[in-house]
């Protein structure tokens, strides 16, 4: 698919919420997209970038463009409802809604609506991992056996490659038996032990570092590092070291399956009977530290900046900057190739997330040089 945005680069941040949309959602059946609604409201400030003469400013022509672009992604991938988001420093701003956010009302999407932001929340349980670093309370290359007991290949497993996505360990939301728990009731919690009581009854795949492989166990096992290196639960620690620092107060690490209103209703076919059902009240908690947070449009905007610099919006550091620096480190086990998104995208570690068809869904873009569980679904979020 063409970039909807061309060479949109420095400084600017770009954000699309998929509403309507649990985050184990796959295969979605939905209705067209709607009429889109637009949000004129001036946004909350952000610090100022550096940079920012090769931005493209968002003319008519350019927003044209994304407006083509997301309906086209909607079409193809069955979204009833999305928001969109692009803000640069000084060449416009976009905010957009399409379709709906709930199909048994015709209820249209709207860019404050709470969402399920699905494995979003990877990147702040490695921002946990990374200030706990910078505290010299766990290393980076700590294996993951110092911290959890009965991981396969645990005391060679480190932190980093858990956080990047190459630890060999087989990815839970994959096991064909917790795929029938789940769909037999998915408003039942699990806890982190049994999700990777599925993963770990499968064989390593490959020694650790040596590729990229996407697994949700890898970062159910990094929210008990914090958990333990921290002293308190994973919720409790994101709200307090990173949201409310952060200053995200329409963000939150839910523990059951609250859902802040108005929010955007969830449609999905991975069910038991494989019909479409609406998933808005199904426990995120198979997803935990991997994927269960709930935020909105502008709060990602904020975040987006944050996670990608390290820096609170009040100008202190989140991440000290030699912490940070480790973030950016590519995956690729050939440094002099730098960062690739191929191997990076949607780790922990990573810089976007991505819906299909390449669409971004919190993405910094800094002025620095520098579905559903199982059967190998993506998330859609």
């Amino acid at each position: 698919m063409t970039h909807p945005y061309p060479r949109l680069r420095r400084g600017a941040v770009v954000v699309a919420a998929a509403g309507a949309l649990l985050a184990p959602a796959v295969g979605v059946t939905s209705a067209a997209p709607g009429p889109a609604s637009v949000v004129s409201a001036t946004p909350p400030p952000s610090p100022d970038p550096s940079g920012g003469d090769d931005v493209v400013e968002l003319t008519p022509a350019v927003r044209q463009q994304v407006d083509e672009a997301v309906r086209r992604v909607m079409e193809q991938a069955d979204v009833p409802g999305v928001s969109v988001g692009i803000w640069t420093p000084d060449k416009g701003r976009y905010v957009k809604s399409f379709g709906v956010a709930d199909k048994s009302t015709g209820r249209e999407m709207a860019p404050g609506l709470s969402m399920r932001i699905g494995s979003e929340t990877k990147t702040f349980t490695v921002t946990g991992i990374l200030q706990l670093v910078g505290q010299g309370k766990i290393g980076l290359d700590d294996t993951i056996g110092e911290y959890v007991d009965g991981v396969p290949n645990g005391d060679e497993i480190t932190l980093r490659q858990l956080a990047g996505m190459r630890s060999g360990l087989f990815n839970y939301s994959e096991d064909e038996g917790f795929f029938k728990a789940f769909t037999a009731d998915p408003r039942k919690p699990f806890t982190p032990q049994q999700l990777l009581d599925y993963a770990f009854r499968h064989p390593v795949m490959f020694p650790p570092g040596e590729k990229f492989f996407y697994s949700n166990t890898n970062l159910i096992l990094l929210g008990l590092v914090v958990e333990k290196a921290s002293g308190q639960a994973l919720d409790d620690y994101v709200q307090e070291h990173i949201l409310d620092p952060a200053g995200l107060d329409n963000t939150l690490f839910p523990t059951g399956n609250e859902f802040p209103t108005p929010h955007a209703q969830g449609y999905t076919n991975q069910t038991a009977s494989g019909e479409v059902e609406d998933s808005a009240d199904w426990n995120p908690s198979w997803a935990w530290a991997a994927g269960a947070m709930i935020s909105r449009l502008d709060d990602l905007r904020v975040w987006a900046r944050t996670v990608a610099t390290g820096v609170l919006p009040d100008g202190e550091r989140m991440v000290s900057a030699a912490t940070q620096k480790q973030r950016l480190i590519a995956a690729h086990p050939d440094p002099r190739r730098g960062i690739r998104p191929r191997h990076l995208r949607r780790a922990g570690m990573d810089r976007p997330q991505r819906l299909p068809a390449g669409l971004r869904v919190a993405d910094h873009l800094p002025a620095v040089g520098a579905g559903h569980p199982g059967r190998r679904a993506e998330h859609r979020h």
